[in-house]
């Protein structure tokens, strides 16, 4: 059990669900579900709306474990949860990655409940809400695990619970070495992938990883680049459950990643339109209460007569724009964006854009021509021009390290590339 490497460290109560048997003339707050005697089981997982974040509770008889508590001010509302359903402390908290979407409102809770041990992606990522985390677990003399690939967290012996990423070799993007869990418990599992995207499910598919699963996070809310379709053929959910806020910045979830998501013929819950989904299982069967609906029951590995249909669908593309120019990269954290010309003639980036999330940042390219094969770096902050480095000259950070969108347009104002980090 190791120590937290030092490197790494440098409201009202919202009644989000009824925990007890429902009595006659009682209900849930709209769009919250009830828990009653239609939804039981050993393992209850409970994905808790909190916005554009993540917050997953998990109960196996009288242990429990929480999964990352949504953005800086949703400690309160996880806490509120918690308490709603009797927990008294938390076995095991898990941090999939250092971005406050997702640590926000850990040290809220670590610090109102007695915590058993703290995994954690341990990814270096340089932000005071990241370092405070981990200064306050070290301070409260919590157990701190460092994620990898192969291993197990012990809850319960009865149910098996897998590290599949970070690898060993972590891919260098805090999304993509999120802390990715298997969830098994008799003949069903859990699948909960944290902000992972392409990359990350590349790396497991590669490393031939058992990713079939009844029950799936979706990852990073759905963004776009996330949950490809052969990454969904090998998971083959039953139930997909998305964490998002309603009317987010982000356009999440993206029509793409969601028609994916549908063609597998999964049953699809969103948070921003089902408040918090509460799916249990007794080891064969699921249930599901979400939405104020009574509670449904699923049948594991059951899949639409459309999906069947057209299982060789080809996955959701965007055509390549026909100036073969695009985003070749983005770096969020070192604040610049790489631009690259695969055609066999110049192009003329006179007037061209680049924005960020929800255009509240523009870049106008100057007169300016991109040679065959060449690639240019527009960097945020200030510099002098050249061949192959371009500057914004901007006195302050352009993209969110939370994760954000870089669009690339032409002077007619055309989309001509996407990139999402």
């Amino acid at each position: 059990m190791s120590f937290i490497p030092r490197y790494l460290v440098s409201t009202a109560l919202c009644a989000c669900i009824i925990a007890c048997l429902i009595i006659a003339g009682c209900s849930a707050p709209t769009g919250q579900p009830e828990i009653g005697s239609d939804l039981s089981g050993d393992l209850v997982v409970h994905f808790i709306d909190v916005g554009q974040g993540d917050s997953i509770l998990i109960e196996f008889r009288d242990k429990t474990m929480l999964i990352d508590a949504g953005e800086r001010g949703m400690g309160e509302r996880v806490i509120a949860y918690l308490e709603e359903r009797n927990v008294e402390q938390l076995d095991v908290v898990v941090a999939t990655h250092a971005h406050s979407d997702h640590i926000g409102g850990l040290a809220d809770v670590i610090s109102a409940f007695p915590v058993g041990r703290f995994v954690d992606a341990a990814q270096p990522h340089p932000t005071a809400t990241y370092e405070n985390l981990l200064v306050l677990v070290e301070d409260l003399e919590i157990p701190y695990t460092a994620a990898e690939r192969g291993q197990t967290v012990a809850l319960d012996p009865d149910l098996e619970i897998l590290i599949l990423n970070p690898a060993s070799q972590p891919l260098g993007d805090v999304n993509e070495d999120s802390v990715i869990l298997k969830m098994t418990y008799g003949e069903i599992s859990y699948l909960l992938t944290g902000d992972a995207g392409d990359p990350a499910e590349e790396s497991m598919i590669e490393a031939g990883l058992d990713l079939d699963a009844d029950v799936l996070k979706v990852g990073h809310h759905a963004s776009r680049y996330a949950s490809s379709a052969e990454f969904l053929s090998a998971v083959s959910p039953a139930i997909s459950v998305i964490p998002v806020g309603e009317g987010n910045d982000y356009g999440h979830p993206h029509e793409e990643a969601v028609e994916r998501l549908e063609a597998t013929g999964s049953r699809i819950y969103r948070t921003d339109l089902d408040g918090t989904v509460i799916v249990a299982t007794d080891g064969t069967a699921l249930t599901v209460a979400a939405g104020g609906a009574p509670a449904a029951t699923v049948t594991a590995g059951a899949t639409t007569a459309a999906a069947t249909a057209t299982p060789t669908a080809a996955p959701t593309t965007t055509p390549a724009p026909s100036s073969g120019v695009y985003i070749a990269g983005l770096d969020l954290q070192e604040e610049w964006i790489a631009v690259a010309n695969a055609d066999e003639t110049a192009v003329n980036l006179t007037g061209w854009t680049i924005t960020d999330e929800g255009t509240r940042n523009t870049y106008t390219f100057p007169i300016f021509t991109l040679d065959p094969g060449a690639d240019v770096t527009v960097h945020s902050g200030e510099g002098n021009d050249t061949a192959t480095d371009l500057y914004w000259n901007r006195g302050s950070p352009v993209w969110n390290n939370d994760g954000d969108l870089a669009t690339l347009a032409d002077a007619n104002g055309t989309v001509v590339s996407t990139m999402e980090r």
